[in-house]
């Protein structure tokens, strides 16, 4: 797996998530840009995702619908705040009712996504900042911190699909 570290900070209430990939940072944005390859990480590979909506672009949204093993569903949203190809994308993360709409009464996540360029490869570095200690914790105990590395684990498995072999 290509995740080098995973930062809890309960004091800032974030968690930081660094990743480097062995392709180029334009390849790696793509995996963010294209609504058919989000849906191929995006959440735990117990539930597939299904992108409906995708507008990567400040106001823009993106909607979502993860399907579980025995056909249960859980929906979320985005609400982008801001996109510079290849290099970042902000986002707050939401859970959406059965419709989706957001619900109001659950809280929000602030998502930072910053691709570089780092010896040869390129470094993800995607920071969740969540509005309360409870929260975090809550998000914690249910499992999302493990589902975060788990969704990120996918995503090498679509670089991977990209090597081609050499002769043939």
């Amino acid at each position: 797996m290509s995740i080098i570290s995973v930062e809890k900070d309960f004091d800032s209430l974030t968690l930081t998530l660094v990743a480097d990939f062995d392709a180029p940072i334009e390849r790696v944005w793509q995996l963010w840009a294209d609504p058919r390859q989000l849906e191929r990480w995006w959440g735990p590979p117990t539930h597939p995702a299904i992108v409906e909506d995708h507008d990567l672009a400040p106001g823009g949204a993106v909607t979502y619908v993860m399907t579980g093993p025995r056909g249960e569903q859980s929906r979320g949203w985005w609400r982008v705040t801001e996109v510079n190809p290849p290099e970042s994308l902000e986002f707050e993360d939401g859970f959406a009712d059965r419709h989706g709409a957001p619900i109001a009464e659950m809280p929000v996540t602030a998502v930072q996504l910053r691709l570089s360029e780092h010896d040869g490869s390129t470094r993800m570095q995607l920071r969740f900042a969540f509005d309360s200690r409870a929260h975090m914790q809550r998000l914690e105990r249910g499992g999302a911190f493990a589902v975060f590395q788990q969704s990120v684990g996918q995503m090498d498995a679509l670089l991977a699909r990209d090597v081609q072999p050499h002769g043939g």
